[in-house]
């Protein structure tokens, strides 16, 4: 074995709450895992940012009650077998991992837990920590992880491409097989430029989403689409591209990321106002300010239009007491621009938030190729449809990263082990380009392309015709990168440029193709 060549029971790519949970229970069952993120800590995802909560389960709740929200919010364009499996599941998975298990600091009330509701749910069932839950949860897996000798993390390692069988192996007689298997990835180690070979029984995608792609985002910078852009190349089917659901609260100000004010704010009595101070939800829905995201978002950006402004406003003083103490994340970065949320409006936009596609999989987490999983939001499991409903995100997360790894641990026996003659068919990277020709400035100027595209022709509201135009650039763009990505020694932000692009590309032929306006693709056809 060659000293760029790894080998591991499971490779896990991404280390948010769906990799941190495959990998913990994997690890508990003795199994040997390889944790691989491209940030340089375990944190540097969007996990870690999650503000409004998780979803749990109210005193009177059911799953009955669960699941109708969630197809409300989604459209019913969901999937009805894993919503029924988040609703009958994902509360126990709650109590035993991160109640019990991690002893997550939930926010508590009287000797209960504290329960908030936010749009679209039609009770109080969302579990918190304070705004920073995200955080909290991240901080209790990093502590759980770092004490078990079973798991290996490789920080600062972004993953290329996947090994799969019918790509990569050099032996014909196991290219001739008509299942896919893959076998591992290609992982670029960031600090030398070697690329590893890292070669696993079972392999595990739970890299994020792809709210980089777009001019305005709450997401983390790492959040380019490189499992989509992964698994696609690879062979695995996608499902729902064209959903990308849009926040609507994230602040106004200039940054690379827009810092998200969580829903859980009007859950708890702030409401919408335009720049006349008017509120205006109830022209726009029933549930006025706790209608479900795709429908608030659309409100506000017919209500800038209506009054020629860049933003509207979020009032969290009128019905909240003491929102500073509630939500002490947002006080302080608010203070930091001058803006007390005590007797201040707080200027908000919408920004690309969540990706309810993505790679295919069933309830076990099984993509359509053999031996490689997905969870999180790179995965489409179904449970959001054409909208995700709030919060259920991180349950997503945690359930199928659980489940995953339950299946993986039931079939890693002697005889589920790749085959000695499978591992020495595939080559190392070949390192094909020699041009010295990565201009920061080109690199700059193609992420700027890609970012304007998405955001003005793949955005909140879409046509033919922006749709048409998004997928020729888009379509040019991809063509030239692949060419360059051929032609120029591999770097990390090389790297991510393709994966930003591709998965931008795929994203928009999707919405392309699809026709019907529904949840958060929103076609307006004149």
């Amino acid at each position: 074995m060659s000293d760029t060549t790894l080998e591991t029971r499971v490779l896990i790519i991404g280390s948010g709450i769906a990799g941190c949970t495959a990998a913990l229970h994997l690890a508990r069952k003795g199994r040997d895992v390889l944790l691989v993120c491209s940030g340089l800590s375990m944190d540097d995802g969007n996990s870690a940012l999650a503000q409004g909560g998780i979803v749990y389960k109210a005193p009177e709740d059911t799953p009955d009650l669960m699941e109708n929200d969630i197809l409300t919010a989604g459209w019913n364009y969901n999937h009805l077998q894993a919503v029924r499996y988040l609703c009958l599941r994902g509360p126990e998975v709650v109590q035993k991992i991160l109640i019990e298990d991690l002893q997550v600091p939930f926010d508590s009330l009287n000797g209960s837990f504290h329960l908030t509701r936010e749009g679209g749910h039609s009770l109080a069932r969302v579990l918190h920590c304070a705004d920073y839950t995200g955080r909290a949860i991240m901080d209790a897996y990093i502590k759980a992880v770092k004490k078990e000798p079973n798991i290996k993390v490789l920080t600062g390692h972004t993953a290329v491409d996947l090994l799969t069988t019918h790509h990569h192996c050099t032996r014909k007689e196991i290219r001739y097989h008509l299942n896919n298997r893959c076998m591992g990835a290609y992982v670029l180690e960031q600090a030398t430029g070697n690329v590893l070979k890292v070669l696993a029984d079972y392999t595990i995608l739970a890299s994020g989403g792809m709210g980089q792609i777009y001019l305005n985002t709450t997401n983390c910078r790492l959040s380019l689409g490189s499992a989509v852009s992964m698994g696609h190349r690879a062979g695995a089917r996608m499902m729902n591209l064209e959903f990308i659901q849009f926040h609507p609260t994230a602040l106004f100000h200039r940054g690379p990321r827009k810092f998200l004010i969580t829903e859980a704010l009007r859950g708890e009595g702030a409401f919408l106002v335009n720049a006349r101070g008017e509120p205006f939800m109830h022209k726009y829905d029933s549930r006025k300010d706790l209608a479900p995201r795709d429908i608030v978002t659309r409100a506000i950006v017919d209500e800038m239009l209506a009054t020629h402004e860049d933003m509207v406003f979020l009032d969290a003083a009128t019905h909240i007491q003491n929102p500073d103490k509630r939500f002490p994340t947002i006080h302080k970065k608010c203070l930091e621009l001058g803006i007390d949320i005590r007797d201040q409006l707080i200027p908000v936009v919408p920004a690309a938030h969540y990706f309810c596609g993505g790679i295919l999989v069933d309830t076990t987490g099984r993509t359509t190729i053999e031996r490689l999983f997905a969870a999180g939001e790179c995965a489409c499991t179904g449970v959001h449809g054409a909208n995700r409903l709030a919060s259920t995100s991180l349950l997503e997360a945690l359930l199928w990263g659980q489940t995953i790894a339950e299946t993986i641990a039931s079939r890693l026996g002697a005889r589920s082990r790749l085959s000695q003659k499978t591992k020495a068919s595939v080559p190392d990277w070949k390192f094909l380009g020699n041009k010295q020709n990565e201009d920061p400035v080109l690199i700059a100027q193609d992420w700027a392309t890609i970012k304007n595209t998405m955001w003005n022709y793949v955005g909140i509201n879409r046509t033919r015709p922006r749709l048409q135009r998004g997928f020729e650039d888009m379509r040019n763009l991809n063509k030239r990168l692949h060419d360059f990505y051929r032609e120029t020694p591999i770097s990390q932000p090389l790297v991510e440029l393709f994966h930003g692009c591709y998965s931008a590309y795929l994203i928009t032929t999707a919405a392309l193709r699809n026709k019907q306006s529904l949840g958060c693709h929103q076609r307006n056809e004149e």
